[in-house]
């Protein structure tokens, strides 16, 4: 018998999940969300699953030290059934709430060893690893997909494979493994797969804000939502899309709560072993999306992109976020025709 799913944290409101996002859904980040009223529940960086793999450190670390009170989800990535299973037993011993199964990382040195996204290319691939992975998960078994790999022929074959294996918990991001992440979004799809399968769905791809959660909700008929880069930009999402539901007014938070979230990136996720370029070049990952919401020209963008020092960096910040724009309002959505990573964007990676 399955295990029941997470309660969201607020009785009546439908479950917000922080994407899972390589190299920012660090123990720091995690904590850095929670102080906002954050997701439900968190789901780990993926564990890479291979021969001589052990689970890495950094990645326990967030299991452990989060400090959330929120249910964290082990997200594995993989194909060696065998070393899947030891991994699945290795974890076991740390506080998850389930394991979680990659098929969606579009990156082509990930795809190109038939894991994440490159899975979606081999149904009887995935139909012998759910079925190993959920007989060996004693608790709940997740998985995260998306809708194909270069387009959705073998979609049906895979939701099917969902339903015989008996996952707990599907969540469909609705662009193809090619389609990275700046495709149109395709919310028939995930419709589709919320009609297809036993299970709930969360639906994932540019959930930018509570009001945009909450249409798709109601257009796709999926269980809850799952936010990435614009929780990135918007941490206060989640709370926001808590009131929504709830029909109270959502935080508005000003451009001085920015920085202060930008402080607690720069203390909680910028290692200060680091040479001071490298934090300044972390930081800026984040500041990549943060920027989208800050003013309609982007010059955020243009300036802090071309500091140095992590000290010049946060200077430009305090430029931009205090003085006389401190109790001006951020926005929830992201301000049109500004790009979040220009020279990222055309990459085909799965970290920032």
């Amino acid at each position: 018998m399955s295990t029941p799913l997470p309660d969201p944290q607020v009785a009546g409101t439908r479950p917000s999940v922080l994407a899972p996002m390589q190299d920012v859904t660090t123990t720091g980040f995690m904590r850095v969300i929670g102080r906002r009223e954050g997701p439900d529940w968190f789901v780990t960086e993926y564990f890479r699953v291979h021969e001589s793999s052990t689970p890495e450190k950094h990645i326990v670390d967030s299991l452990l030290n989060h400090g959330t009170g929120r249910p964290v989800f082990a997200q594995l990535i993989g194909e060696d059934t065998p070393h899947m299973v030891r991994t699945i037993k290795l974890l076991q011993k740390y506080p998850i709430a389930g394991i979680d199964l990659n098929m969606g990382c579009p990156a082509p040195k990930v795809y190109r060893k038939n894991v994440g996204g490159g899975l979606l290319r081999d149904p009887a691939k995935i139909d012998e690893l759910l079925g190993v992975m959920r007989a060996e998960t004693p608790g709940r078994f997740t998985v995260k997909m998306r809708i194909g790999f270069e387009d959705q022929r073998h979609f049906d074959a895979i939701l099917a494979l969902v339903a015989k294996h008996q996952v707990d918990l599907l969540t469909v991001h609705g662009r193809t493994v090619k389609g990275l992440y700046w495709s149109e979004v395709d919310y028939a799809a995930i419709t589709h797969a919320v009609k297809s399968v036993p299970c709930p769905v969360i639906a994932n791809g540019d959930v930018t804000s509570s009001a945009k959660a909450q249409r798709l909700l109601a257009e796709t008929g999926a269980w809850g939502m799952m936010m990435g880069r614009h929780a990135i930009r918007n941490p206060w999402v989640f709370q926001q899309w808590r009131a929504v539901q709830q029909g109270r007014e959502p935080f508005a938070p000003t451009l001085g709560d920015v920085r202060q979230y930008i402080q607690e990136i720069a203390e909680e996720c910028c290692d200060q072993a680091m040479a001071v370029d490298r934090q300044a070049g972390r930081l800026k990952k984040f500041l990549n999306f943060i920027g989208l919401s800050i003013d309609t020209e982007g010059r955020f963008l243009f300036e802090m992109r071309r500091t140095e020092t992590m000290s010049d960096l946060l200077k430009c910040c305090d430029a931009h976020l205090l003085g006389a724009r401190t109790t001006e309002r951020y926005p929830e959505e992201p301000h049109r025709g500004l790009i979040a990573r220009p020279t990222r964007e055309t990459q085909q990676g799965c970290e920032l």
